[in-house]
């Protein structure tokens, strides 16, 4: 019975000596393989399509939503600050320039030229027509009221007068020479 109670004891410490050791060995063995393994494969292929599938659709997503979203803006602004100013600055400088230099040489060439080409053209143009309308018009009313007021007239007056006064005359030497025979 001692046997066997000391072999139960002894059994039990080696047992539980045995066990502790190896437990705590392997558990240290099996921790540091199999955590430095698992851990680096883990680690490897979680970090690899972490980042692939990060870098591949948010940074896709981020990168093309930010760069429209703000090329978009800035180019707005810009365009639109941009356009602004040059248009205004533009347009003042255009317009004064235009205003003082232009226009007083293209109005004062063009109205020179302009002038004196449609004076010439409406003068000799207005000259030849009028002179043909008065000569032509006037001279013929004028004429043949004058000459047919004239005419009758004075082929009326002078005719009566002319042929009393012929008449008379006749008469007078008729009646002269028939009276001294």
């Amino acid at each position: 019975m001692y046997l066997s109670i000391c072999l139960s004891v002894c059994l039990s410490i080696c047992l539980s000596v045995y066990l502790s050791v190896c437990l705590s060995i392997c558990r240290s063995v099996f921790l540091s393989v199999y955590l430095s393994i698992c851990l680096s494969v883990y680690l490897s292929l979680c970090l690899s399509v972490c980042l692939s599938i990060y870098l591949t659709v948010y940074l896709s997503i981020c990168l093309s939503v930010c760069l429209s979203v703000c090329l978009s803006v800035c180019l707005s602004v810009y365009l639109s600050n941009c356009l602004s100013v040059y248009l205004s600055l533009c347009l003042s400088v255009c317009l004064s320039v235009y205003l003082s230099t232009y226009l007083p040489i293209y109005l004062s060439t063009y109205l020179s030229v302009c002038l004196s080409i449609c004076l010439s053209v409406y003068l000799s143009v207005c000259l030849s027509i009028c002179r043909s309308v008065y000569l032509s018009v006037y001279l013929s009313i004028y004429l043949s009221i004058y000459l047919s007021v004239y005419l009758s007239v004075y082929l009326s007056v002078c005719l009566s007068n002319c042929l009393s006064v012929c008449l008379s005359v006749c008469l007078s030497v008729y009646l002269c020479i028939c009276l001294s025979v």
